[in-house]
């Protein structure tokens, strides 16, 4: 492996570092507000009925979207962790890190912008538009996105 790989390599395991963070943090938020909302469901069990029932469904209502909040959280952190920190990408694909003439990329799931060493990366999902637009090239190669044309200048 020669230094440029090397280096690469390093900026991919940062990314992925950076983005298993990002994803543990938002499970835990969503654990947490799951389990605050089904707790101040079952404080009203023992207030009067009637009084208390539309709070207490407001409540598993809040509980529900932040378990589903909670179930894609996991499933997006099961993704990062299938990525491979030391492979070298010879084309577009899960887990590529990827330069652009006009931005940089880390195919991985959906986190928006990361720097890393001064330079911005945009966590994207293989289901983005983009992704779709540069699947399965390689260093040199053109795609289009958007009515332009990207040339793909780094690849790892």
């Amino acid at each position: 492996m020669n230094t440029e790989t090397t280096y690469e390599l390093d900026i991919k395991q940062r990314l992925l570092d950076e983005c298993l963070r990002l994803q543990t943090d938002f499970v835990e938020n969503a654990r947490v507000a799951m389990e605050e909302a089904q707790a101040s469901a079952n404080e009203s069990q023992g207030a009067i009925e009637d009084k208390f029932e539309s709070f207490r469904e407001a409540c598993h209502i809040q509980r529900d979207m932040f378990a589903k909040q909670l179930d894609e959280a996991m499933g997006k952190l099961s993704i990062l962790k299938r990525i491979v920190r030391n492979k070298v990408n010879e084309d577009i694909s899960l887990g590529s890190v990827v330069k652009t003439d006009t931005q940089n990329y880390f195919i991985s799931v959906s986190l928006g912008e990361i720097e890393v060493e001064g330079e911005k990366y945009f966590a994207i999902s293989p289901a983005s538009p983009v992704f779709q637009a540069m699947n399965g090239k390689t260093k040199g190669d053109y795609f289009v996105f958007r009515d332009k044309k990207v040339q793909i200048t780094d690849l790892c």
